[in-house]
């Protein structure tokens, strides 16, 4: 399988969806884009806090195909989430020629109400300033309107998604 970018606003399903496709495959592995960031102890900058963020952004995605690569070559069937930039996509095909990137859009109300359902480690406003950034994606493979999905339904969508695009 080819490795498999998920991208797209907060709540929208990227980790969820993610680690269900990695845990259907008899070898799969999931790398989450936010824990990679989270790496930065001191030092850390974010997305939106200008160019130090782009640059830690940028360097999380460079991180994030190194340990894709790794687990590739070790027979691994790779999905990874991240809220990707045309600077990062970029990023992810010169590190990952071979990636399958999906950005999953869903409406601020529908990513509102999904948040309600669980913990939520960023604040309202940056919550829907990242829903912003990312409402209109770089050029990615697939959009996927995920709003009126439910999880199983979207985890089956890119499922057949995946699979279509690895068989080119």
């Amino acid at each position: 399988m080819r490795p498999l970018i998920l991208s797209g606003g907060p709540a929208v399903g990227k980790t969820t969806c993610g680690r269900a496709l990695a845990a259907a495959e008899p070898r799969g592995a999931y790398i989450d884009g936010d824990d990679v960031r989270q790496i930065v102890i001191a030092g850390d900058a974010t997305l939106w806090s200008g160019s130090e963020g782009r640059a830690q952004h940028a360097l999380a995605a460079r991180n994030v195909s190194a340990l894709a690569r790794n687990l590739l070559a070790a027979g691994f069937a790779v999905t990874a989430s991240d809220v990707l930039t045309a600077e990062t996509l970029a990023v992810y095909r010169a590190e990952l020629p071979e990636c399958f990137v999906v950005h999953l859009a869903i409406t601020l109300e529908g990513a509102r109400a999904r948040a309600a359902t669980r913990p939520v480690s960023i604040t309202d406003d940056e919550f829907e300033l990242l829903h912003r950034m990312t409402a209109v994606p770089p050029a990615v493979d697939l959009v996927l309107d995920v709003t009126d999905m439910a999880e199983a339904d979207q985890v089956a969508a890119l499922h057949r998604a995946w699979a279509t695009a690895s068989m080119r």
